[in-house]
């Protein structure tokens, strides 16, 4: 693969969009829960440590973009600043940091979504409660009880 620099630097960027998505759906989203349940409790119960640790590779999203990475380099041809086999272990390296700060990132923005999610919950939950002391003429005037 004979691309200029810049190309094979937005090759890298878009090629890691897959393998993060891929990455993270195995090992987080409710789609595959049961699956990765299961290998949760083979990565701690098998007696081999390689069964082990085959199991516990589609629970971590670090170790299983590696995989994720090699497979999208083979189907790609995707090599990254040198030719051959070289450029091959590079661009799987890159591909997994890449890959690997987009799901950091994907993270942090769900967890930013779900604190928000939280924090109008219990401001509607105390909304309601108020409401509901000023129907029932718990609250008088002031906000004070009534006697």
């Amino acid at each position: 693969m004979n691309m200029p620099l810049g190309s094979q630097l937005l090759f890298l960027f878009v090629l890691a969009v897959p393998v993060a998505c891929v990455s993270w759906t195995v090992t987080h989203e409710e789609v595959v829960r049961e699956a990765r349940e299961w290998c949760t409790d083979r990565s701690k119960e098998c007696g081999r440590l390689y069964q082990r640790k085959f199991f516990y590779l589609f629970t971590c999203e670090y170790c299983f973009s590696h995989y994720v990475s090699l497979f999208f380099l083979w189907l790609a041809h995707f090599q990254l600043l040198l030719p051959g086999w070289r450029g091959y272990l590079v661009a799987w390296f890159a591909l997994v940091w890449v890959a690997n700060i987009y799901m950091g990132l994907f993270g942090m923005v769900r967890l930013g979504i779900k604190e928000e999610k939280v924090a109008v919950a219990v401001e509607e939950m105390s909304l309601g409660r108020k409401k509901n002391e000023v129907a029932f003429g718990r609250v008088g005037h002031g906000g004070r009880e009534a006697r």
